[in-house]
């Protein structure tokens, strides 16, 4: 297991640090601020048996809850199901400075929680004096009339650079809304739930991306860098780092790929702050 290590290094004030934790968990670092996507913290093997079906986590987190340091922001695409928001996840949510979701999400969680509906937002001042806004976007977790919602994606992007504008997809099927995001915002990077979730007790259709979806995202996103999240560490999760490779090599596209390895973290340069 690698730890994170670049609060050591020297980096330009608008770059981004993204540490991969497993599953939909990552941790990002941007201009001083420390912010969490879907909390996945239990050990590998534990079940989660509901009423209708049982997930199964395969692989546990490439950070331990203990090694994370200070969450100023938890980026929570919905708290109803376990691989998106576990045990562990769920208890370091009152730690965190504030938590982003589902409006209903927010009802069921209380405390330091806020419900985006589409296309609202909210600012978060960042340590460093800039103001970092999110954007709650629509999501689609499954197809027409098997939703299995409601689901929030998001975009970031600093007041002060609103033509740098990051993309968190969430559990979310290829839809219009997403065509709708890029037409609203210059995405430039877009970290797209894949993995072709399928649980066959609710039913056979995939509930996130397949890798052809995010094949439609990465055109519709003109040039943006794609970071794949949710792919692996899942029972259900039916398509693989491999899959998804395979299908953009086949339409040229794989040099937009921007793997994320399990506890190592990446550094992307940000457009560099316009002067005055």
């Amino acid at each position: 297991m690698q730890t994170d290590q670049t609060d050591t290094k020297l980096l330009n004030r608008t770059d981004l640090v993204i540490t991969y934790i497993g599953g939909p968990t990552a941790l990002f670092k941007w201009d001083g601020l420390r912010i969490l996507t879907d909390p996945t913290f239990d050990p590998p093997g534990t079940v989660y048996p509901t009423n209708s079906y049982t997930l199964k986590k395969r692989e546990g987190p490439a950070l331990p809850v203990e090694k994370l340091g200070r969450i100023d922001l938890v980026l929570l695409s919905h708290d109803h199901h376990f691989d998106n928001l576990d045990r562990a996840g769920r208890a370091l949510l009152p730690g965190a400075g504030k938590v982003l979701t589902t409006a209903i999400g927010a009802e069921r969680l209380g405390g330091q929680t806020v419900g985006l509906a589409p296309w609202q937002s909210v600012e978060i001042s960042s340590p460093r004096g800039r103001v970092l806004r999110v954007t709650g976007t629509p999501a689609q977790h499954g197809p027409v009339g098997g939703d299995r919602g409601p689901v929030t994606g998001f975009v970031l992007n600093f007041t002060d650079a609103p033509e740098d504008c990051i993309y968190i997809s969430g559990d979310t099927v290829w839809f219009d809304g997403i065509e709708e995001v890029a037409r609203r915002f210059r995405i430039t990077m877009a970290v797209l739930f894949m993995g072709a979730a399928v649980v066959p007790q609710v039913g056979p259709a995939h509930l996130t991306m397949t890798a052809a979806e995010g094949l439609f995202a990465a055109r519709v996103f003109g040039w943006a860098k794609i970071v794949p999240l949710h792919c692996a560490g899942w029972e259900h999760l039916k398509e693989s780092r491999m899959d998804i490779q395979r299908v953009f090599a086949g339409a040229a596209l794989q040099s937009r790929l921007c793997w994320l390895e399990p506890g190592v973290a990446k550094i992307f340069q940000r457009p560099a702050l316009q002067p005055g």
